[in-house]
């Protein structure tokens, strides 16, 4: 099982988004953080700037790098800003 913490920009970033999207995205994260390998629900970012891995709940991003068993949540977005 798997762990997940927020860096200050992902709470700033969470908390611009509507709550009804804020209660899905933490909803999501927790069933990930719940199972076995929540990585084969990730996809490998190619370019690392922004993170190395990302969640896809609708049209939002989840980026996040993993730490031993802990997944750091690094910023939230919308698919169509968040890789600008």
């Amino acid at each position: 099982m798997y762990a997940y913490e927020f860096k200050p920009q992902a709470i700033r970033d969470l908390k611009k988004l509507p709550k009804v999207i804020q209660r899905r995205i933490i909803k999501k994260l927790d069933f990930y953080a719940s199972c076995k390998n929540p990585l084969s629900f990730a996809d490998k970012l190619i370019h690392f700037e922004i993170g190395s891995y990302r969640f896809r709940i609708d049209d939002y991003r989840v980026i996040f790098d993993v730490e031993d068993e802990r997944m750091i949540i690094l910023t939230f977005g919308h698919r169509k800003e968040i890789y600008k």
